[in-house]
């Protein structure tokens, strides 16, 4: 097989959404082929009909575009090498698997599931590693068939194992890891290639689409390590090159220091979760990169063109990679900072519909008014939900007021500020912030108080709070009439 072009491949299993793990995988894939103006193909890996979920394909493909990728062939829009779903490729598996029968590679293996338990338990109790023993070995011919012809007569559907050579060393150059190399008697001997319900199983397909499709290069999680033997025993039994391997590392959760599992609920992991949170795609983009790649130089923040410009695979890191919940946080602020006012409007005020802030369809007036609202807190947010929490004070009044914020107000001229404050709005003809900033410096010309002592009483008055976004403009968003409101309650407590 000729492989002097660059074909590489993202293949995921529609078993559930888009995860970080994968969707690094992707991107690296996806890196790799932009920057050698090479294919990228997607191809959906869907044996395993018992997992696959409804809308598993299309929540994958619906976050890879997201995320900023698109592909050269694949299932939604074709290519000279398809099908691209596994399932549809069984005409393809089937003469190629009965070829390794009638060569004696493989063969029709009949023991049950209670039997292979038994088997695996027998080998635990005897501290052996659970591997599959030769179910016909010591047998004649003669008494081979005989066993067969049973499993057969009881109804027993066979599935299809690939015979394991004996003694051999399968080493390969990792782009990762360097060099790898495993003994053909440790990957737990001979290996199901077919199951009883006919599909073939993920090491037989797998490397029968690279071949078909051409595959150059296959870059892939560490956890593939161990799979990767046993799919170079199966180009080997078809004469087939192999495509170069890559290995990428762990990722772990900085928080625990343990493998990211799906099973961790300490830690989302689902793009789609992020995107609900309010995440923006180039963040995440950006993000996920670094996740076991680095650039050359500081910089941490890149566009897609960049990063395709200046990938290099050598630069894939061979230690665990770090998943950092704030990191990724501090990544979408800085994208947020610089993001179209428009965009980060358009997310914040869905998120204020969906928490029941806003109503379904806000008029006029509503979206304005919000407009003002989003573009105080933009700088703050490090992902637009945040917007619900942040601006809580407009939507359901001044939280409980907290110890700090109390000794601030002990000062004698806290009522003074509050008192003058309370009385020169009342008169304001405009109520908005550039009028309220010049109220707020006349009594600082009037009563000579200033800086700290002039502004914090009236902020933690009006929000309860001692930060916040600019002061004018969270007194004109809560109104006249509602700071009037909280003065009042505050200079009553005060006189207490």
């Amino acid at each position: 097989m000729a492989k002097s072009k660059i074909r590489v491949r993202y293949a995921p299993s529609p078993t559930g959404h888009l995860h970080i793990g994968n969707a690094r995988t992707a991107l690296f894939n996806y890196l790799f082929a932009r920057h050698n103006k090479g294919k990228f193909i997607l191809r959906i890996e869907d044996t395993d009909l018992k997992r696959n979920v409804a809308d598993g394909e299309k929540s994958q493909m619906d976050n890879l575009k997201w995320l900023g990728m698109d592909w050269d062939e694949g299932p939604d829009i074709g290519g000279d090498y398809g099908p691209y779903r596994q399932s549809e490729r069984k005409s393809i598996y089937d003469p190629l698997i009965q070829q390794l029968i009638d060569e004696g590679k493989a063969y029709e293996s009949y023991m049950t599931e209670d039997e292979l338990k038994a088997q695996r338990e027998a080998q635990k109790a005897n501290k052996e590693m659970p591997h599959y023993v030769y179910e016909f070995a010591g047998m004649t011919e003669e008494e081979k068939q005989a066993k067969i012809a049973a499993a057969k007569a009881a109804g027993l559907k066979p599935v299809i194992r690939f015979h394991v050579p004996e003694g051999k060393t399968y080493a390969w150059d990792d782009m990762v890891k360097g060099k790898v190399s495993f003994e053909s008697k440790t990957v737990g001997g001979d290996f199901v290639i077919k199951k009883r319900d006919g599909m073939p199983t993920y090491n037989f397909a797998v490397v029968v689409d690279d071949h078909m499709m051409q595959i150059s290069h296959v870059f892939r999680g560490d956890d593939h390590v161990a799979n990767t033997p046993k799919q170079l025993m199966i180009y080997e039994a078809f004469g087939w090159e192999a495509p170069k391997f890559g290995h990428m590392s762990l990722i772990i959760n900085t928080e625990t220091g343990k493998k990211l599992s799906k099973r961790d609920e300490t830690v989302l992991q689902f793009i789609e979760q992020y995107r609900e949170l309010g995440y923006l795609p180039e963040a995440m983009l950006n993000f996920i990169i670094l996740l076991g790649w680095s650039p050359v130089g500081e910089n941490e923040l890149f566009t897609k063109r960049e990063f395709i410009k200046m990938y290099d695979e050598k630069r894939l890191s061979k230690s665990p990679a770090s998943f950092d919940g704030k990191k990724l946080e501090w990544v979408n602020n800085q994208y947020i900072k610089k993001a179209d006012e428009n965009e980060v409007f358009a997310m914040s005020i869905r998120q204020l519909i969906k928490a029941g802030r806003l109503p379904k369809r806000p008029d006029m007036s509503q979206i304005e008014w919000t407009r003002t609202l989003v573009s105080l807190y933009k700088n703050q947010m490090s992902y637009t939900g945040q917007i619900v929490d942040l601006a809580d004070l407009f939507f359901n009044g001044p939280a409980d007021i907290n110890d700090e914020a109390k000794a601030e107000l002990d000062n004698e001229t806290a009522p003074v500020v509050l008192k003058e404050f309370r009385q020169r709005i009342e008169d304001i003809d405009v109520f908005e912030a550039t009028a309220i900033q010049k109220t707020i410096k006349s009594i600082q010309k009037d009563t000579k108080i200033k800086g700290r002592q002039l502004y914090m009483p009236i902020r933690i008055a009006v929000s309860h709070e001692m930060h916040g976004p600019e002061l004018p403009e969270t007194i004109e968003l809560l109104g006249r009439e509602t700071t009037m409101k909280h003065l009042d309650a505050m200079i009553a407590e005060l006189a207490k």
